[in-house]
């Protein structure tokens, strides 16, 4: 039998980076637009068993999840505007969370009543509210302090457990970090042809809206349905001209509208989208990739060999077995230096004709190319964004890393549920 390898787990004494301690993936992104707290929201009315709040309405692995646990966790997202069904999208989280918890009480894995409080204040500072402010805002809408701190408590657990599991697991090679800048400066610029529904949602009327919202967004099929819905419901001012908007760059948009239009297909609704006031539905007429010359300027660093034309299997043997820049000087150590020149410079910079070639490259491509009665290889080094801050090469590592042990510790989840006895009373 293997051993498991139990983590290495220092929460008290460990100081954070910034990113590092940003719980983007255990606690989504909150906005104050998003969320409404102001007036006290009654309980979920059919099936709330208010004469038995304890009773169990699930088990996990002989651990009770109650209908108290549930209702309130349902409450907190709804609170929260969370998308989907809130009755599977509560219990999921739930039984996530108590498999998150037996693995910590496995592990032992304990945290100080400091290391809570940073995490329910990091938390309520995504709605611009102190930790006090937000449960007090929660606490009126009828969410207890502890259904707070209990989610909070599950994702600082599970980052915890992920770092001890997974940190040894999850490096990160200077050519993957090489790899990340390169795709930064391969994205296109996305222009984006949209049309809005804005319904609006005065103050008791929002599940109406939204329920409303999700109905269209089942149902419209059509550019011209999009359109007739708009003059129905909308109260934007685009509605005289059937809630179409100008192409726009995709960077334009904000982050929350913007990740529900780009999945969609020309002709599809996104889901609801609420916003303060109403609730917003946005149908994507077309998308297309910007020219390059729209992209961000880039530098690249690229290699020149020339040898005479009789150097053809030197030559062929150099392109075959180089597989970065500096692998040449390796392969013809003893070159002179105006045969291999290696540059770097911004694209505008190099003529036309090379930084064509180069533009269709990968680092570490080469291809060759006829000089009068020389041959030349061209190979692409690097390629980065111009920036007048060199790249943060470390801080791009520490994000590689995180992505890759927060993948683990998801497929460890998953894993989890999987092995589980979870059961109905």
């Amino acid at each position: 039998m293997s051993r498991e390898r139990s983590p290495h787990l220092t929460t008290t004494s460990r100081t954070c980076k910034r990113d590092r301690c940003k719980m983007t993936r255990f606690l989504p992104l909150l906005t104050a637009s998003l969320i409404a707290l102001a007036a006290p929201m009654a309980l979920p009315g059919p099936g709330f068993a208010q004469d038995n709040l304890f009773a169990p309405r699930l088990v996990i692995n002989d651990q009770a999840v109650t209908e108290f646990e549930f209702q309130q966790r349902r409450l907190f997202l709804q609170l929260l505007r969370a998308p989907g069904d809130l009755d599977k999208v509560a219990l999921d989280g739930l039984v996530d969370d108590r498999l998150r918890m037996q693995e910590a009480k496995r592990f032992k894995v304990t945290l100080k009543e400091e290391d809570v409080r940073k995490g329910m204040e990091e938390f309520a500072s995504r709605a611009n509210l102190s930790a006090d402010d937000f449960i007090k805002a929660l606490g009126q809408a009828g969410v207890e302090p502890e259904t707070f701190r209990d989610f909070v408590t599950s994702g600082l657990v599970w980052r915890e457990i992920a770092r001890g599991k997974f940190a040894n697991y999850a490096k990160v090679s200077d050519e993957e970090i090489d790899r990340a800048i390169e795709a930064e400066t391969r994205k296109m610029a996305l222009t984006v042809a949209v049309s809005e529904l804005i319904i609006p949602a005065q103050p008791g009327q929002e599940e109406a809206a939204l329920d409303l919202a999700r109905r269209l967004s089942r149902e419209i099929r059509s550019e011209g349905a999009f359109a007739a819905a708009v003059a129905n419901y909308s109260a934007a001012a685009s509605r005289q001209r059937g809630g179409r908007l100008d192409a726009m760059p995709l960077a334009n948009l904000p982050p929350q509208i913007s990740s529900v239009v780009l999945p969609l297909a020309p002709g599809q609704v996104s889901p609801p989208v609420p916003i303060p006031g109403g609730v917003a539905l946005f149908q994507l007429r077309s998308i297309t990739e910007g020219k390059p010359t729209d992209a961000a300027p880039v530098e690249v660093e690229y290699a020149r060999l020339t040898l005479p034309a009789e150097s053809a299997a030197q030559m062929a043997m150099v392109q075959t077995k180089a597989q970065t820049c500096k692998d040449i000087y390796g392969l013809l150590p003893d070159l002179p230096a105006d045969q291999l020149v290696v540059e770097k410079a911004a694209m505008s910079a190099i003529p036309a004709d090379t930084g064509l070639t180069l533009a269709r490259m990968d680092p570490g491509e080469s291809v060759m190319r006829a000089r009068g009665a020389a041959q030349e290889l061209l190979m692409l080094c690097s390629r980065a964004p111009v920036s007048e801050t060199p790249v943060d090469r470390e801080g791009l590592r520490v994000r590689l890393v995180n992505q890759k042990m927060e993948k683990m510790a998801d497929q460890y989840l998953a894993r989890l549920k999987a092995d589980a006895i979870i059961r109905t009373p």
